[in-house]
């Protein structure tokens, strides 16, 4: 399997923009302009240190919709999106909370972003949402019809979830990247903030040589080396927020670190 046929390159290190509670999540504040405006915030800050690609996502609606988000988040994701894309000049992916790999692909292609994370692209994840079950077939001919540059970046094993019985890492990562149409596979932790076992790494590139591997969780400034000796990007969120708390704000000095430790 192959990338997209226009699918852009892979940036070497992203940076979180977690969105704040949206508009009909539980914890929602009452102003899509102060969710916005933080997200917008964060994404300058970030490409003020030097990142050179960052991702949205709507960390903060949890508990999450197993796989399709109501329009209402659509919308302000699509916004707030849009906002990061107006303010910055750097790549944007989108990840839409738990698994709306359709909804991200087609926020992507009416922002002009450049890559979607899909949490479950093929397969299924047992997750505190209950069972979830990938939409590769669907993702990607909506792909190929909105936005046919677009990298899908999709996770193997993914974290906050268990795989069904059985089923191997290899197994999981052949599958997806021969025929699930994933441009990239994501590789996390057991959870938010939780570093990546390195032997997962290696398993996933012996069972995938050809497929751009990306670290999805967990990575620090003292760990980017040996990370980027077995990956060829790295999604970084919770370290880079003030306290390493990753509700917190981005922390501008973090970020910095991050961007001179990965030699940017």
């Amino acid at each position: 399997m192959t990338a997209a046929p226009g699918a852009r390159p892979l940036p070497r290190l992203i940076g979180m923009v977690h969105l704040a509670p949206l508009p009909g999540s539980p914890g929602y504040g009452g102003s899509i302009d102060v969710v916005v405006d933080q997200a917008v915030a964060d994404a300058r800050a970030l490409t003020a240190a030097g990142f050179p690609a960052l991702m949205v996502e709507n960390f903060g609606d949890a508990p999450f919709h197993p796989e399709t988000v109501p329009p209402i988040t659509v919308a302000a994701v699509t916004r707030a999106a849009a906002a990061i894309r107006q303010a910055t000049a750097v790549p944007l992916g989108i990840n839409v909370l738990r698994n709306d790999g359709l909804a991200a692909i087609s926020i992507a292609a009416a922002c002009g972003a450049g890559f979607v994370r899909v949490n479950v692209l093929s397969g299924t994840m047992y997750a505190d949402q209950g069972p979830i079950v990938g939409r590769a077939a669907d993702i990607t001919r909506l792909r190929a019809s909105l936005a046919p540059d677009l990298t899908i970046m999709a996770d193997v094993f993914v974290k906050h979830a268990v795989p069904p019985p059985g089923l191997t890492l290899e197994q999981a990562t052949a599958d997806l990247w021969e025929r699930g149409g994933a441009d990239a596979v994501v590789v996390s932790g057991a959870g938010t903030g939780r570093a990546v076992d390195l032997d997962d790494l290696r398993r996933v590139r012996a069972a995938a040589p050809e497929a751009p591997i990306v670290v999805g969780s967990g990575a620090t400034p003292d760990t980017l080396s040996a990370l980027f000796e077995l990956s060829d990007a790295i999604i970084v969120g919770t370290a880079l927020k003030e306290g390493g708390r990753v509700t917190s704000r981005v922390d501008p000095a973090r970020a910095a670190s991050f961007v001179t430790a990965a030699g940017l």
